[in-house]
């Protein structure tokens, strides 16, 4: 298994950091500011502007793998610049590769009809428009996706919608067109994971309401926009439908595979921002008479940051390699595993930085808390530890069921006499 960078990888992650360099983190503060100022309702003119200097400069669509419509990298190609991008909140989506754009079109590339691509694909892989995910239920535990409550009715040519939905990503944004809807079709189907369907609609569809922005620790419209949306009685055509009537679960785990790995690459780019940020500071703040950088649990604290990404940073890297090897199929124990693992390892190295930083790291002057809140927010959103501990438990214990039960020796090797036991005392040796 080769880790390494391609030619072809290593040029264009120059080509990244250089652009990063020159319009990414000098635009930081701004694009903070804007989305404080101006709310999860509004568009955001840095984000704007950004975006033709990104496609002129040929850092567009990177994280699509068909070359028809991305830019034909693997999942380990990948790996690398999408941790880059990861280092800031406002990069991902001047690149348009942001969540959850990037797994609405990758289900349009797999599971949409030619008409759904033509309709709503390019556009979105223009950067013309956005879209939404509404899977999550306020009323139900949404980690079990066969709790979904939501109904998709047939009425002839069309279906109808209700439900109430919630951390619909991108909902408040304006440029907002098309909701990725994932409902029951089939409540009474003995197969729990035939109950659901997965359906396109129209954001300016009559019955589609977007209640309010959610926040995220305090957090409105970065990075994602969080929203509750209620549909009530919306109708939509039946060629509406993705893929088929009762596919949704399976559309589901095949479009949270490479969603899951992506929240990963770009954790281990916010560690590593964060670490690096620990590290300057730390040597410029003194206390009692020498800096922090030079006290016993600074420095423990930056060896074990640097542990930490280096670990998650294989393992995402196996995960990538084992997913374009293998599938995402084979490839699922390593997704829960990286998935439990990334964002655990991004919240402690950035709360560690929080800590070096002192009473400031608590504000968001450079930007520590906007960095624990997505990181925190991950151990969530695609599923929680819990589900992917459970699921990774479940596949380790799978490969030794056809094993024997272990039972204990009957046959033991018989130890020597000691010199100084009590066998050796009766016979006199002092």
């Amino acid at each position: 298994m080769n880790l390494g960078q391609d030619k072809h990888t290593s040029e264009l992650m120059s080509r990244l950091e250089a652009f990063m360099e020159e319009h990414i983190y000098p635009n930081e503060e701004r694009f903070f500011r804007e989305s404080s100022e101006l709310g999860p309702w509004s568009v955001w003119p840095v984000v704007e502007e950004l975006k033709p200097l990104a496609r002129d400069a040929g850092l567009w669509n990177l994280f699509l793998p068909d070359s028809d419509y991305g830019a034909g990298l693997t999942n380990l190609q990948y790996a690398p610049l999408c941790e880059v991008m990861g280092r800031s909140h406002l990069a991902p989506e001047v690149f348009n590769c942001s969540a959850p754009d990037t797994g609405n079109m990758e289900t349009l590339v797999r599971y949409g009809t030619d008409e759904q691509r033509a309709q709503w694909l390019l556009p979105l892989l223009n950067g013309e428009i956005r879209s939404s995910f509404a899977m999550t239920e306020p009323a139900v535990a949404s980690s079990d996706a066969t709790n979904i409550e939501s109904s998709i009715v047939r009425d002839g040519d069309e279906y109808i919608l209700n439900g109430r939905k919630w951390y619909t990503t991108n909902a408040t944004d304006p440029r907002c067109e098309i909701i990725i809807f994932m409902g029951k079709s089939a409540p009474n189907d003995p197969d729990r994971h035939r109950q659901q369907s997965m359906i396109l609609v129209p954001k300016n569809t009559a019955g589609v309401e977007v209640l309010r922005p959610l926040p995220v620790f305090n957090f409105y419209g970065m990075p994602d926009r969080a929203s509750e949306v209620l549909f009530t009685d919306v109708r939509v055509p039946a060629s509406n439908m993705l893929l088929g009537e009762g596919r949704g679960f399976e559309i589901a785990q095949g479009r949270l595979g490479p969603g899951r790995i992506h929240h990963c690459m770009r954790l281990v780019g916010l560690a590593e921002r964060a670490l690096e940020m620990m590290c300057q500071r730390t040597q410029h703040r003194v206390t009692f008479g020498r800096p922090i950088a030079e006290q016993t649990v600074t420095l423990e604290r930056i060896a074990e940051a640097r542990i930490a990404i280096e670990q998650t940073r294989l393992l995402t890297l196996k995960t990538a390699h084992l997913m374009d090897t293998v599938g995402n199929k084979e490839a699922r124990r390593e997704i829960a595993m990286i998935k439990i693992a990334a964002p655990q390892m991004a919240c402690k190295v950035i709360d560690w930085a929080i800590q070096a930083f002192g009473g400031v790291g608590t504000a968001n002057d450079f930007g520590l808390p906007a960095m624990f809140a997505t990181a925190r927010l991950l151990r969530l959103a695609d599923g929680p530890d819990e589900v992917h501990r459970n699921q990774l438990g479940r596949l380790e214990l799978r490969r030794f069921e056809d094993k024997e039960p272990l039972r204990p020796r009957t046959e033991w090797v018989a130890w020597p006499k000691s010199s100084t036991g009590p066998e050796a005392r009766e016979g006199g040796i002092e």
